[in-house]
């Protein structure tokens, strides 16, 4: 008995499980991540997104996304599918919700970890300016306030509308309904600034995100009153009127 305990063990080890373990026995969906990068420029949010080549949906635009490596990380691989794909380099990245519905994709079943990543203007200016001829700059237009949440709209320079594949529309809803509530208790709002900013600067963000007007002597005080902003000493320059004070972020982000 005693010389068979060993390998009655070794048997029910979890190695010899795995090693015997047959994945194939099951169905499994594939995963996605789909990135909705946002910018604020002159009063408006804005995204990137690309025009799919292919079907399904050939002809319409989609977010920068893709599938999941066997051997890659939820986040590296929306970091991946940014660089690959909107060509920007490292950006405030965060996970904002899971997509499941069993038809959003009609290939197969395909769940997609959508992430928010959010630049201030001039970065996504930059990576705007490396567009290839599939990947366009959308302004969006949210139908509806505060947090009520839903899909949004985009359209190109010009006006005209760009219909969107998939549920990327619910995606970018999710976004701006993310950062709406998350403005004001988070420091999310100084992502979409450079690194000196003015409080109007400032104001004028959280108003196009909130989509609303804001009381400047109200909200400066909360700001100024909020132990996040730090005065840089310096002030604006070459402007036609007097020169605001320049603040930054007193705990900023690596990136």
């Amino acid at each position: 008995m005693a010389s068979r305990k060993p390998r009655e063990q070794e048997k029910g080890s979890e190695a010899a499980f795995l090693a015997s373990y047959d994945a194939s026995a099951f169905e499994r969906p594939s995963v996605s991540v789909d990135v909705a990068l946002l910018s604020v420029v002159d009063g408006a949010l804005y995204t990137l997104i690309l025009r799919r080549a292919e079907h399904p949906s050939r002809g319409k635009w989609s977010l920068p996304g893709g599938f999941v490596r066997m051997e890659e990380s939820l986040d590296r691989a929306a970091v991946r599918v940014l660089s690959e794909k909107a060509g920007t380099g490292p950006v405030f990245l965060e996970q904002l919700y899971t997509f499941g519905d069993p038809r959003r994709d009609p290939r197969t079943r395909v769940i997609s970890v959508a992430y928010v990543a959010l630049v201030d203007r001039a970065r996504f200016a930059a990576a705007a300016g490396k567009q290839r001829s599939e990947l366009s700059v959308a302004r969006l237009t949210v139908p509806w306030e505060g947090e009520t949440g839903g899909p949004v709209e985009l359209s190109d320079e010009m006006g005209a509308s760009l219909p969107l594949a998939f549920d990327h529309a619910e995606i970018l809803g999710m976004a701006v309904k993310r950062l709406r509530g998350k403005l004001d208790y988070t420091p999310i709002g100084f992502q979409l600034l450079p690194e000196s900013f003015t409080l109007l600067d400032l104001q004028r963000v959280h108003e196009t995100v909130l989509g609303r007007p804001l009381n400047k002597d109200s909200f400066r005080r909360r700001m100024l009153a909020s132990g996040q902003l730090e005065a840089t000493g310096a002030a604006q320059k070459d402007v036609d009127h007097r020169p605001a004070e320049l603040y930054r972020f007193a705990r900023r982000s690596a990136v």
